[in-house]
Formats: structure tokens, sequence, C-alpha cells
């Protein structure tokens, strides 16, 4: 083991100014000395040392560093022998003791009070020839000053030290080339090895000539390739291949928020799940969701055709509001039976008290990418007048938000894989005809999916551990309890007409009977003054911009272009064909009037067919109860009811079929 220079330590006998002195303490850069006759004095340590009358006495005691563990593992067996067999003679030389025995008997020949390093060399030398192994001086110094800068390590053969990169004596220019050809693989589709073989045979004959650089043959250039192209899916998956290549170029960084809210993610993926959208037809439905960094609470979430930017801008409006108790959803899942301080948060926002376990968070940071809905003047404009900071990503970087990408994989295996209609990620992973399963609607689907997030919500997320308590695994819950304690919680209610400039958008004409929006008609007394009236705005400056709830068809809100602020328009059919269910029903009804050949059908069959679909599934629900020996209606849902020609109900995909009921 390598030595260190003397130390001066209390209790050492030294010789200064011709007497013997014993060193008392070191303070800092003065050392306190007490000699024969008991007098101390205090010497500076710099004057000591560069005294010529100064001499350490008592006997010297080479320290040893601490070797290093391991470093021998995976070489030679010979080399190992061979470097341990020179650290017990090198170790001997350098402190007159053997390496098995550091507090044995000093050597004479090896003492380093009375040899020097040269004498103690020159009889090492003589010592290994003497036995039979004839080693020079300049050999023992050289291994001698190995074992000084890098201990044991320092003893093994050179060519054996160093770290291959898996190509071997192969030749470097071919090496090059070969990289070359491996980066520009990356954003092309995959091919057989022997075409990347072919194309860095054509780069060294470009580069150097023809001939000039002798090629491996197959294997060692197969050998070659795996080496080169390690952990970059060269004759992998194109999109493994692609995504791996978006990584930096050194190590992950790590985002810390130390308050909910602080920094949110948000993005969109398209969800592998046949549904059925508004207009009927079945397709793959678009989920939008925003995830909190501190907590890993899921937010908000919405499932839309398409995003768009209203979505967004409408997602910001449902995190910053509580998520309401449903009906038929479990009492265990009310934020006042979870883990969350109801009681003190109550006190600061009455909106509480029928709210879901999903904690309210107002964004203060929001990270997203690039894609229309996000960097359009809608979303900006909803960040800026809520106070939000609007920090878009780099370009094609998805590491820059990896909280939501890692979330929206878990939606996608924890919530859609147990869907009917789900349709795996890839043809690869399809059935023969999932679109031939009992599909959900669009508007239960997100009406599961709400309840899912709760149960998320208590869910313990391997990324939320206490740096006290490692072993334990926090819930978003828990995770938001721990964090509001510390940092507080500020409501902030949106007023009504911010809520209504976060709902989609669309023009329309106010024509002499109204509005005409998906097929219905509202209408208001505010609305008389500017009937057949051009609204002076917009791109034709005649229509006028309305804001509509895609969830609650009742009313919409019709910007007053003329005096400011919002008109609240009625659908006309409200009274005599109440909608609970919203959009669903009154599609629903319109598709079975096409069905049976009414389409165009009017306004006023369609709101006939869905008062007598409304009314069927009353009926139903009451004689199931009753045939059940229950006291209580059910609640009906539409997730998947079907109406035939003949004017059956059945339920496709439920747990039971409702009954006929004439």
């Amino acid at each position: 083991m390598p030595s260190r220079p003397r130390l001066l330590r209390a209790g050492d006998l030294v010789r200064f100014d011709g007497r013997l002195h014993t060193v008392a303490a070191l303070e800092g850069t003065a050392v306190r000395l007490v000699d024969e006759a008991q007098s101390a004095s205090v010497v500076m340590l710099a004057h000591l040392l560069s005294s010529e009358s100064f001499e350490v006495v008592t006997p010297a005691s080479v320290r040893t560093v601490v070797p290093a563990a391991g470093v021998l593992e995976g070489l030679p067996t010979k080399a190992v022998e061979r470097a341990e067999w020179w650290q017990r003679h090198l170790v001997e030389m350098l402190t007159g003791r053997p390496l098995d025995d550091p507090q044995g008997p000093v050597r004479a020949e090896y003492d380093p009070a009375v040899r020097s390093l040269r004498q103690r060399e020159l009889a090492k030398a003589a010592e290994l020839a003497a036995s039979g192994h004839t080693t020079s001086l300049a050999l023992i110094q050289r291994m001698r000053c190995r074992f000084e800068d890098e201990g044991v390590f320092g003893l093994v053969d050179p060519r054996l030290r160093a770290v291959s990169d898996g190509t071997g004596r192969a030749d470097q220019r071919v090496v090059e080339a070969l990289r070359k050809v491996v980066d520009e693989q990356m954003n092309r589709s995959t091919v057989s090895a022997q075409v990347l073989r072919r194309r860095m045979e054509r780069l060294l004959e470009a580069e150097h000539g023809p001939g000039v650089v002798p090629l491996p043959s197959r294997t060692a250039f197969y050998r070659l390739l795996k080496a080169v192209g390690s952990g970059r899916h060269t004759l992998g998956s194109a999109r493994t291949r692609r995504s791996l290549a978006k990584q930096p170029d050194g190590m992950f960084g790590r985002l810390t928020a130390a308050r909910p809210g602080e920094v949110m993610e948000i993005d969109s993926t398209p969800l592998d799940v046949l549904v059925v959208h508004q207009d009927g037809t079945v397709d793959t439905v678009e989920l939008t969701a925003i995830v909190d960094i501190a907590t890993r609470t899921l937010a908000a979430a919405v499932l839309r055709p398409s995003t768009k930017a209203v979505d967004a801008a409408l997602l910001l409006a449902r995190a910053m509001t509580p998520e309401p108790m449903r009906p038929g959803w479990a009492d265990a899942l009310r934020m006042s039976r979870s883990v969350l301080p109801h009681a003190s948060l109550m006190a600061l926002d009455e909106r509480l008290a029928q709210a879901a376990a999903v904690p309210v968070i107002t964004p203060e940071t929001i990270v997203c990418d690039r894609g229309k809905a996000y960097i359009s003047d809608t979303f900006r404009s909803a960040c800026q007048s809520l106070g939000i900071s609007f920090q878009p990503a780099h370009p094609d970087t998805p590491t820059d938000k990896p909280h939501i990408e890692t979330t929206l994989g878990s939606v996608a295996t924890m919530f859609v894989q147990h869907l009917p209609g789900y349709k795996g990620r890839s043809t690869e992973h399809r059935g023969t005809d999932p679109a031939s399963e009992a599909l959900w609607t669009i508007h239960r689907l997100q009406e599961l999916l709400q309840e899912w997030i709760v149960h998320w919500q208590n869910r313990p997320h391997d990324g939320l551990r206490d740096p006290l308590m490692p072993g334990k695994a926090l819930s978003p819950n828990e995770k938001y309890a721990a964090l509001v304690a510390a940092a507080g919680h500020v409501p902030v209610a949106l007023s009504p007409d911010e809520y209504i400039e976060l709902r989609p958008r669309c023009r329309r004409r106010i024509n002499a009977y109204g509005i005409r929006l998906g097929h219905r008609t509202y209408g208001s007394a505010e609305l008389n003054p500017f009937r057949r009236q051009p609204s002076g705005a917009g791109p034709d400056g005649r229509s006028w911009q309305v804001h509509y709830d895609p969830y609650d068809i009742s009313r919409i809100w019709v910007r007053n272009h003329r005096e400011g602020g919002w008109i609240t328009a009625i659908w006309r059919h409200l009274r005599t064909a109440p909608t609970p269910m919203g959009e669903l029903a009154w599609d629903h009804a319109r598709r079975i009037l096409a069905q049976r050949g009414t389409d165009p059908a009017t306004e006023d069959e369609i709101a006939e067919a869905a008062v007598a679909l409304l009314s069927h599934l009353i009926r139903a629900a009451a004689i199931s109860a009753i045939l059940d020996g229950t006291e209580r209606i059910t609640r009906t849902t539409f997730k998947n009811i079907r109406i035939d020609h003949s004017s059956e109900f059945s339920a496709r995909g439920g747990t039971a079929s409702l009954p006929r009921t004439g």
C-alpha cells in the first residue's frame, strides 16, 4: 500500500534548538512543545519545519491508505497473483514490515529510520535475485511509483487494465465508418445487418478508396455491430430507436417541487379503446390530462375525439374546481373519508363539502409540448388570465415532461385495458374484431375515468417517498396532505365569467327563432333585440360568439358584442324534454330516428324520442327493482343502451339485461 508523508503528531519526540522536546499539542498553525525540564513553549509550525535544527526523533510509522476493494475482480488469475506478489515485496520495502504482519519487527535492511529509499531498493533487488527472480532496479522503481500512485491496481499489466469498448483490435477506420452508418440509421426504417455492412463498405470506399481499408469478416462484423449499436436498437423497433435518440446525452436531471401546483405538466395521448362518439360513429378517443409533479395528482382529465385549445383551457378550470360526488359513487370516495385535511380545507373553501377525494390544485407553472392545442392563443390567454406561467418544452423532447408521459402510460395499462373495445397498442396486439364488443359511449367513459382517478389518488406511488422514510411509498393524497400542511392552501374560486370563458366556443347567427346548436334551438328574452342582427365582430361580422358546456345542454352563453358581458340562452325543450344525461340521450334518440328512416328528424321529433327513451329506462329500472326484491330504483345509465327497430331495450356490456316494458 502506498506510503504517505511523515506526519507530526501529539506525543512525538523531536529535537529543536539542540534540545529534546515532546509535542504536547497542535493548535492550527501553532505547536506546543515541552522540553526535558518541563518548560513549555509555543512555536509556529512553519518556523519549526523550516528550522535546520529540527528533527523528528520518534521512529517513523508509515501510514498507508485504505486499499480499493474489488479492483482486481474480473482480471485473469495469473495477473492477480502477480500483482499481489509485487504488493508484498513493495510494502515490505517501504515499511520494513511484512504485509501480513504490520505490527511485527522491522527488518534491518528495510528500516526507513536508518536506510534510505535507494538502499532499500537495492536490498530488495538483491533479495529477489538471490531467490531466483532476476529483477532490475529500474523495474522496482517503476513498480514502486505505480504502487504509490494507484495502489495494487497499478501493479497490473496496463494491457489488462484497459477498458474495452467491445471493438477489440478492429481497424479504427472501420469502427468510425460503422458508427456513422448506425447514427444515420436512427430515423430510417429498420434494415438487416447485411444492408448496414454494404453501407459501411461504400462509405469506406468513398473516404479511403477501394481496397485500402481491410474489411472484417462476417462474424467479426456482427460482433462489431453489436458493440457499436449497443442500446440503440439498430436492428430492432424503429419507434424504440427514435425514442432512445431523444434522450439527453447526460444524466437525467430531476425537478423537485416543494408545494402542490408549483409545476404541473399537461399532455394528450390517444387511448387504445373504441368508444361510441356523439354522432354514433365508433372510433378511438383522445385523453388530455394535467398532473402535479409534487404530488403526482391527476388534477383533471377529459376525453375528446381530438384535443383542441378549448379542451386544454377547460382542463385548467376543472383542475381548480372541486370534483363533485356523483350519483352511484361509494361514500368511501368522499373527501371527508380520505386522508386529505378535509376539515381544515373546508374552513377555507366551502365548495369541498360534497367533493370527492381529489385535491383542488391551482397551477403556478404549466409545462407542455408544442402541440397546436397548447401553443395556441386560446390556451396562452387562459394561462395569462389565471396567472399561470406558461412553459413550453423543447421541440421533440418528451423528457422535458416525463411525469405526464409516465402517468398517461399508467392510465393506458391500469384503466384502458380493462374496458370492452380495447384494441391493443398496435396491430400485433389487436384482437380479431374489438369493435364487435360491447362499447361504451364517450360520456359514460368520462364518468368512469373520473371515478377511477379517485381510486388513483389513494394508490401508493413509487415516485412519492419521504426522504426520512424511503421504504414507504405514499399515495398522491397522502403526499398532498403532507405538503399542504407545510405550504398551505389558497382557494381560487373562478368567477362565472371566467368559468364561461374557459368553455368550448363556436360562432352562430341569431335567427328569428333563436340560435341553433347541435340540432337544438336556444332562445332568451335578452336575445330579442339582436335577432337577425350582425354582431359586428368575428371573421364575417355577422355571427355571434357562443360558449357551451358539452356536459350540460340545457343552456348556452352568447357574448354580447354590443354592451359586453354574457347572455344566457335556454334550450326551448328544457321543460318538456328533460335530459339528465346531457348530449348522450339527445344524440342517442337522434340515431334511433335515423335508423328508422326519419332522418333528417326535426327538433320536436328528437325531443319526443328522448322523452320516450328516458321514460322506458325509468320504467325498466323500476320493474328490475321489483323483480330483484329491492325497495329503491337503481340508477340506470346510458353506458351501452341500444334500441332495436322493434323498440326492445337491451343492455350491451352491462351486468344484466333490462326486461321488456312493452
